[in-house]
């Protein structure tokens, strides 16, 4: 698994980088796209998500989690992975593949590849 937050340059990512080095084909490696939410107004990580940028068999999955205030302040789980889907489904960029983006969707995609 390479988790990359989606607001940085992903030829510059380190996890790619180590990921790279034990999977050179990305056949085995899952991609996890963090603080989607987070890149700038205009910006979106769909080409990434689509595999047009950087190939990865088992593609990239966009996710948001709690920030650290959202940590401080409280904020339940449960919360923040409605918070999630409600932004998924309601982005402009991201609602048509909402199905398939958030964190439980990356546990299911886990769970599935494990159990293979």
């Amino acid at each position: 698994m390479a988790v990359c937050p989606a607001n940085n340059d992903l030829a510059n990512s380190e996890a790619l980088k180590i990921s790279r080095a034990v999977d050179p084909h990305g056949e085995r490696t899952i991609g996890v796209l963090t603080k989607i939410d987070l890149m700038d107004e205009g910006t979106n990580a769909l080409d990434i998500i689509r595999g047009k940028i950087y190939r990865l068999k088992l593609g990239f999955i966009p996710v948001i989690c709690r920030s650290q205030r959202d940590i401080l302040e409280g904020k339940q789980i449960k919360e923040a992975l409605k918070a999630e889907s409600i932004w998924f489904k309601t982005s402009e960029a991201y609602s048509s593949m909402s199905s398939k983006a958030g964190v439980p969707y990356l546990c299911k995609s886990l769970n599935e590849i494990i159990v293979r």
